[in-house]
């Protein structure tokens, strides 16, 4: 199949084409930085920005599921994720297309913050309260204008290896635990959701 996905560089991203890729899927990524991965017959690479539409209309043309995967290393207020978020369906909408959209947020977004523990809150109030406002503009944004979508929340993130074995959590329930999961294994599940989308149209909480 076809898979784009958008903010490929590093981390989840970077580990999600890798995986796509060697599943034997077609993938376009793009990434304001050229992805740092081997020349491959199955990956085509589309150096430009989350927030230009013509890079979007490129990179998404003929995909079959789109995986968001964007991230900012700044604790500033942004407005990346919504802004992304808002020409992608545009882009979209524009094509007549209607690839699988499954996006990648973190558990703190939208109204799993108030499942968080107590350290966790306060890690968000005081570090990245800003990031994570428009975290939950982008989920409202995609909710609210797409009908094929997933949100994906993962808990505290590791450089961990994959293991194929995390709990997927698709309803906030009190006293629930999200704690660390792996990178890798973020990236197996969105991979693995590409391709046969089981959570269409919830949040998913991702956590050991």
């Amino acid at each position: 199949m076809n898979i784009a996905v958008i903010g490929a560089s590093a981390g989840i991203g970077l580990q999600v084409t890798s995986l796509a890729i060697e599943k034997g899927q077609e993938v376009t990524t793009l990434s304001r930085r050229i992805v740092p991965l081997p020349d491959h017959a199955k990956l085509r690479r589309v150096q430009g920005s989350a927030t230009d539409p013509h890079d979007i209309r490129t990179a998404v043309e003929g995909a079959e599921a789109i995986l968001v995967t964007l991230g900012v290393k700044s604790p500033l207020a942004t407005t990346l994720f919504s802004d992304s978020a808002r020409l992608l369906l545009q882009v979209l909408k524009d094509t007549g297309s209607s690839p699988t959209l499954i996006v990648l947020t973190g558990f703190g977004a939208g109204d799993s913050w108030a499942y968080n523990t107590f350290p966790m809150k306060l890690m968000f109030t005081l570090l990245l309260k800003k990031v994570y406002a428009d975290k939950s503009e982008q989920e409202r944004v995609i909710a609210a204008g797409y009908p094929r979508w997933e949100i994906v929340r993962p808990g505290r993130l590791t450089n961990g290896t994959l293991t194929g074995h995390y709990r997927v959590l698709d309803k906030l329930v009190e006293g629930m635990k999200v704690g660390a999961i792996s990178r890798a294994d973020v990236a197996h599940f969105m991979v693995a959701q590409a391709e046969y989308p089981t959570c269409l149209g919830k949040y998913v909480g991702l956590t050991y």
